[in-house]
């Protein structure tokens, strides 16, 4: 079990060393070549970057937790643009999303 800790701290620090080294030098290449001047300001972006962060976790880290949860929580601090991409279907998908993401926690948490 404490070798399963450790495994789990390495991939924490891991992926958290690659999305800092990732921001680190999307701030230093937007300082150089200002990445707004050429229409990529997105690039920069808060939320961009949380983005980021949640891929980063995702490919990096063995528990996909933290990158779910980050992952989430792009959504739906970017709510509207995921509701302006998926159109008119969205008045049903959000909805059937929350009760299946809902159920399955549910399930999970009786385990």
């Amino acid at each position: 079990m404490s070798a399963a800790k450790a495994n789990n701290h390495q991939d924490t620090y891991r992926a958290t060393a690659i999305a800092l080294l990732l921001i680190g030098g999307l701030y230093m290449l937007d300082k150089l070549i200002h990445f707004a001047s050429h229409g990529l300001g997105w690039i920069t972006d808060k939320n961009y970057l949380l983005l980021y962060t949640a891929a980063i976790f995702l490919f990096f880290k063995r528990d996909k937790s933290v990158g779910i949860v980050l992952t989430g929580l792009w959504l739906v601090m970017n709510i509207d643009l995921v509701i302006a991409l998926l159109g008119n279907v969205s008045a049903y998908l959000l909805p059937l999303a929350l009760l299946l993401v809902g159920g399955i926690l549910l399930l999970i948490s009786k385990r």
